[in-house]
């Protein structure tokens, strides 16, 4: 069996609002006082959840509360959830950062973090003095980190700028380098925060390689925070899904990720005029969503291979020209990756006008999907699609549960696998 390598028991971290520290020298007072005494720290027990959408009537608020769990050597931990969850809180707290207000965790081995673009390093030395800089934070000999150096700087990518001052280097070599300098220092524990999300496409597949064989070849612990349910299932081992401080959910990181899309679903729990979760200037705001069949009957679920028609609902502020309004609608497969788009301005939309309150129809003759849950990401722009110029965008606007279908008449269902199906015909000569 594995030996555990991390193991946290009832960890709490409670914070102040609005303040620096505790606030008054009366509450240091009073904490200290009753720290000689043997007793809880009094403020402990005000601390209420960390709700960031509600108004609270204490500026204490527990950032974790009571987490609980063990990581066994050389297993990939993900850690997902909301934002606002208490994941990073809880990685700066492996991290040894900053300390928990209760509870203690037990870690063997040397620990290195990744928690932000340029973690650790200093502006003002360059890429070659950060590397031996971190390597000796880490507890490596000047020989240990010259014999990485090369592997290092290949990774990084950074070898003509391998001298200059880190301060000159964009976010995405501050990135690189801060990630090879972990990954190839030979920690025993190695804590990403969703950095990787600020590299190329080229960078992430290299570094998630990395990951993998830093813990099958290596034998090393990787404790993963991201977003991107793709990057986690293909990484992690298992994950933990972090709700408002609280583990609500550990176990296979496919399961994790199931877990988290169902509360993380707004589906019947908001009006979609109410969310605050959106981007835009808010001159147009979409306020529903309705399914119906090409009859114009409102149904509840699709059909994959089967006519669907969107009834978009909208208010607006009533003084946008149609012609500039761009509208998308993009589906979503349970891992958060785009497998369809519907862009209004590759599909001469016929906009006469956009009034108060109103409604756009998306008509999809044949639904080209297969049977799964998706989500439905919602944007409108005026003028062009620069983030600059947008109007809403709303992420999981509704889940659209599609059934399988007999989408090539053949009888026999479609399966489950790739998610989008491009019509096609076998032919033989």
């Amino acid at each position: 069996m594995s030996e555990t390598v991390i193991k946290v028991e009832n960890l709490s971290k409670q914070y102040r609002l609005g303040v620096i520290g505790t606030g008054t020298l009366s509450h240091d007072l009073n904490r200290w006082w009753h720290r000689v005494r043997g007793k809880e720290d009094p403020y402990l027990q005000i601390g209420e959840r960390n709700e960031r959408d509600k108004k609270g009537e204490s500026d204490l608020v527990w950032a974790l509360r009571d987490i609980n769990f063990e990581v066994k050597q050389g297993e990939v931990l993900g850690i997902i959830g909301k934002n606002g969850a208490g994941k990073s809180t809880l990685l700066k707290i492996l991290s040894k950062v900053t300390g928990p207000s209760t509870g203690r965790i037990m870690a063997k081995g040397r620990i290195a973090s990744l928690l932000e673009v340029g973690t650790g390093f200093h502006p003002e030395l360059t890429g070659r003095e950060n590397i031996y800089l971190n390597g000796t934070i880490l507890g490596m000999s000047k020989a240990e980190v010259r014999k990485k150096l090369d592997e290092i700087v290949d990774f990084a990518g950074v070898e003509r700028y391998l001298d200059t001052p880190v301060k000159r280097y964009s976010s995405g070599m501050k990135v690189r380098l801060g990630f090879a300098v972990a990954a190839h220092l030979e920690p025993d524990i190695l804590i990403v925060d969703e950095v990787l999300a600020v590299g190329d496409a080229e960078f992430q597949k290299k570094a998630i390689g990395k990951m993998q064989e830093v813990s099958r070849e290596g034998g090393r612990t990787v404790l993963f925070v991201s977003h991107n349910m793709g990057s986690v299932k293909t990484l992690c081992n298992s994950a933990m899904v972090i709700d408002n401080g609280k583990v609500i959910f550990s176990g296979s990181s496919e399961d994790a990720i199931n877990e988290y899309l169902k509360f993380s679903s707004y589906a019947g729990d908001m009006e979609l005029g109410e969310r605050k979760d959106r981007i835009g200037n808010g001159k147009l705001k979409f306020t529903g969503i309705t399914l119906r069949n090409l009859k114009g009957e409102a149904i509840t679920e699709a059909i994959s291979g089967e006519g669907l028609k969107l009834e978009i609902r909208y208010r607006s502020d009533g003084s946008l020209n149609a012609k500039d309004v761009k509208i998308g609608l993009i589906f979503r497969n349970n891992l958060g990756q785009n497998i369809m788009s519907f862009p209004s301005e590759e599909m001469k939309p016929a906009f006469h006008q956009f009034k108060r309150e109103g409604a756009i129809y998306l008509n999809i003759p044949r639904l080209f999907l297969r049977g799964e849950r998706y989500s439905i990401r919602l944007l409108a722009f005026e003028g062009d699609t620069d983030m600059s110029n947008a109007l809403d965008i709303v992420d999981n606007a509704m889940w659209l549960n599609v059934l399988p279908g007999d989408i090539w008449n053949a009888g026999k269902l479609n399966r489950p696998g790739y998610s989008s199906i491009v019509p096609a015909e076998y032919l033989s000569i």
